[in-house]
């Protein structure tokens, strides 16, 4: 018997009522009947809840407010930001180029990741990202996006794996000119529980991650939260 909730399968047998058998999740702590049907939120809490995830709150923090289980509103996220592509779609194609890399975590504290993101210099919005380690195999897949581009100058921070892809003529090492990418990673930190600097929050999974990074992108861009699945 699967949780209506969390749809975990970790579940006990806990009664009976009216003659019907109750079950209790392991996982998240629901209890429902064998034949009970699931309780039906309106689009507008639903997207309340993703709208309070994409404007700094955490998971538990939505629960607190609003008494829908954590695990609820995870799904809706999941539901919402799996439909999106990973970045809106770019108004002009960009002359210079930033890149940048973003720390943060999955799984544990330990557990480093970082975002690898593009903007053009002279725009608002990260056009294309890539997660993973800080390796050249990481960042390959988000060149061959770039590249394609044709940009005159790409600005970077000097990390050694830009050089391998990026002729240096081409690349400015610069902290002073990349004021537009880091304030998109100060976007992102601020818009997303999960990539604060100092907090208890951060990404259980990978997939979880992307699903964020998809929606408030979308939401960055549009001001429109989508609706789940």
């Amino acid at each position: 018997m699967k949780c209506p909730q969390c749809y975990s399968s970790q579940t006990t047998k806990n009664g009976h009522r009216r003659g019907r058998q109750c079950y209790k999740c392991k996982q998240c702590g629901r209890q429902f009947l064998e034949t009970g049907r699931r309780w039906r939120y309106a689009n507008d809490v639903k997207q309340l809840c993703i709208k309070m995830y994409l404007n700094g709150m955490g998971l538990r923090g939505i629960e607190r407010v609003t008494e829908i289980h954590h695990t609820t509103v995870m799904h809706w996220i999941r539901e919402a930001g799996v439909q999106l592509p990973d970045a809106p779609e770019a108004e002009e194609i960009p002359e210079v180029a930033d890149l940048d890399e973003l720390q943060t975590f999955i799984g544990n504290k330990r557990n480093k990741f970082w975002i690898w993101s593009a903007v053009n210099h002279q725009q608002a919005g990260i056009l294309a990202w890539v997660i993973g380690d800080r390796s050249a195999k990481t960042f390959e897949p988000l060149w061959l996006v770039v590249k394609c581009w044709h940009c005159f100058f790409y600005i970077t921070d000097g990390w050694k794996v830009y050089p391998i892809f990026i002729d240096s003529d081409e690349q400015i090492v610069s902290k002073t000119y990349m004021t537009r990418i880091e304030g998109e990673n100060t976007r992102l930190r601020h818009y997303l529980a999960r990539l604060h600097r100092s907090t208890l929050c951060y990404s259980k999974s990978l997939e979880m991650l992307k699903c964020s990074l998809r929606l408030l992108l979308h939401y960055l861009k549009y001001h429109i939260v989508p609706l789940p699945l």
